[in-house]
């Protein structure tokens, strides 16, 4: 089945989501000579202009409900219009996870951007935090619209931790009122010695190890790390191997969830259900079922109890 090309823009009512989508259809470098279904799961205020577009070839389908968020309606959708890539306007209310899970099989993701006004940034974040984290987590780009508005450093570095919480992947942009753009440069500094022969990951620090380790495994591939865990025993894993990892938070209690990486450790079946452990291992890249694909996986080289930390919970910042 052939792949469909997906180009999916994030954000809130008022954003300039639609605006950036306008201008990115009128742009003829956008122009692939492929028939384009634009999917449009949110009507604000301003409305497309198809007739600026720069290419003809591009149905555009409203989603009047979420309930027509799912595969077959979709290729239904896809089919109908002849189209062979889709774009997607979508829904800011509603949680990407659950798009991932609606579009058929062959609709691979290409690129996913997210646009936030620069003057309702830190309203909307304190207020819906779990939605903003959620689309952080997903996005390789985030477009901040009206930047006049977020002239100061602490403005910038409110809006960068904020990202950071949930990626260390999602690049910053600022788009001022002339047009101009300037990229976020706040360097993200890690809080432990990645050229060390032992990797030691602080016990508050375990959250960002975990975020980059995911986004950039092979920066870790043959490091040896040492820090302190929680034993999970899942079958998940495979025989002789279990997951060291910390109970995470990003945004609020509701959203706690354990993270880790799968282990490799002969005496695995030893270790008891959430028992703490101070573990050195070292690190490869490589294919494992738990992450569908290629990803960190360790092998204890030590493995010694240790006692429950204070502070059990980590963040992502």
């Amino acid at each position: 089945m052939k792949e469909i090309p997906v180009y999916l823009f994030l954000g809130f009512l008022e954003s300039g989501k639609t605006k950036f989508i306008q201008e990115t259809m009128e742009d003829p470098k956008f122009d692939s000579g492929e028939k384009t279904l634009l999917l449009v799961c949110e009507e604000g205020e301003e409305e497309y202009e198809p007739e600026k577009f720069a290419f003809g070839g591009v149905t555009v389908e409203v989603l009047e409900d979420k309930s027509q968020l799912n595969p077959e309606y979709l290729q239904q959708l896809l089919e109908k219009s002849g189209a062979t890539r889709a774009v997607v306007e979508y829904n800011g209310m509603w949680m990407v996870q659950e798009f991932m899970a609606a579009i058929p099989e062959n609709w691979i993701v290409y690129q996913s951007i997210l646009t936030a006004d620069a003057n309702t940034f830190r309203v909307y974040f304190d207020n819906m935090r779990q939605l903003f984290l959620d689309k952080f987590a997903q996005s390789e780009l985030l477009i901040v619209n009206r930047a006049d508005a977020v002239p100061n450093q602490e403005d910038r570095e409110f809006i960068h931790k904020a990202v950071r919480q949930a990626s260390r992947r999602c690049d910053i942009a600022y788009e001022y009122t002339d047009g101009s753009v300037e990229y976020d440069q706040i360097p993200d500094e890690l809080p432990f010695d990645i050229e060390a022969d032992v990797i030691e990951i602080g016990d508050e620090d375990f959250g960002i190890w975990y975020l980059d380790a995911s986004e950039d495994p092979k920066k870790y591939a043959g490091k040896t790390v040492r820090f302190t865990a929680q034993v999970c025993q899942t079958p998940r894993v495979g025989q002789n191997q279990f997951v060291p990892g910390r109970f995470a938070m990003t945004c609020c209690v509701d959203d706690i969830q354990f993270v880790g990486f799968p282990c490799k450790y002969d005496e695995a079946k030893k270790l008891a259900q959430r028992s703490w452990i101070k573990i050195t291992a070292k690190v490869r890249v490589q294919f494992h079922p738990l992450f569908n694909g290629e990803g960190p996986v360790l092998t204890a080289l030590d493995v010694q109890a240790a006692q429950p930390l204070k502070k059990d919970v980590v963040t992502f910042s």
